[in-house]
């Protein structure tokens, strides 16, 4: 098998800087040593198991395109960069004919679907790349479509728990919800309680001192209205190794879908790639 080469943007960040690790030790693919990074970071260049990565500001990111695709004319964008860059980003990949991965969340999400949609290359986007997760998703969706109302006049809370540094709601709570909402429970995403203390997180949820940086914990509570019956959902999850597997299984997706000559569809999920089609 040839090996596909990749770009994996979001560095200095922790989950690019785990993917990048990951990549190095995977014999399916070759790094393009570059990465797309913020306006903000200082440093122009991050080095990782010996492999120095240049980093690409959004200042000189067309300057710096076209010397990349000289040494690389294709390559698939892996992204877990910023919420506020998603859009950017999005319309960079379009724009640059570059199929991407994109892992991050938070931003428009119905113009980025439009934008793939209406563009005219292939990309796989998921609030969540952990293919465990995205199957729990999947069954939870399909209760949605064939119980409808199914809780209906049911209460529902939803806490979830990841690292200081992320920035936004979870994505996967916010799609979670939406199953909740078709099930019958009347419930606001902008209610979902966000914990992001450090020590909030040890003390009061016992997430262990070590994945602090690093986890995703997430709890959805649905309570009768008499209090007769109580139903508790959980996936908690530590680390980032469990995205790696899922992200790279999106890449070889959508390298065999480049390789057919029908591209009529350009937007993919997690759900396409567990199922292959």
């Amino acid at each position: 098998m040839e090996k596909i080469n990749i770009m994996i943007n979001g560095l200095p960040g922790n989950v690019a800087q785990k993917m990048v690790r990951f990549a190095i030790a995977d014999d399916r693919f070759n790094l393009v040593p570059f990465s797309l990074t913020g306006q903000d970071i200082q440093d122009n260049t991050v080095t990782i198991d010996k492999i120095v990565i240049e980093l690409v500001r959004p200042d000189s990111r067309d300057e710096k395109t076209r010397h990349i695709f000289s040494l690389f004319p294709f390559f698939i964008c892996i992204d877990f960069t910023h919420p506020s860059a998603v859009n950017a980003n999005a319309l960079y990949y379009v724009q640059n004919k570059i199929p991407f991965v994109m892992g991050t969340t938070g931003g428009d999400r119905k113009q980025l679907e439009d934008l793939v949609k209406n563009g005219s290359v292939p990309a796989v986007i998921a609030p969540n790349m952990a293919k465990q997760i995205v199957g729990f998703q999947a069954m939870m969706e399909y209760a949605a479509n064939t119980f409808p109302g199914l809780f209906k006049g049911y209460s529902l809370q939803v806490v979830e728990s990841h690292q200081k540094g992320k920035a936004d709601t979870s994505g996967t709570a916010r799609a979670m919800v939406g199953y909740f909402n078709k099930l019958g429970i009347d419930f606001d995403a902008d209610h979902i309680q966000m914990i992001r203390d450090p020590e909030v997180q040890e003390k009061e949820w016992g997430i262990p001192k070590e994945h602090l940086g690093g986890h995703g914990w997430h709890t959805y509570t649905l309570k009768a209205e008499d209090g007769s019956a109580l139903f508790e959902f959980k996936h908690n999850i530590n680390g980032r190794d469990i995205y790696v597997s899922g992200t790279f299984d999106a890449v070889l997706f959508l390298k065999q879908k480049l390789d057919k000559p029908d591209l009529s569809q350009k937007l993919y999920t997690m759900i396409d790639v567990l199922n292959g089609k």
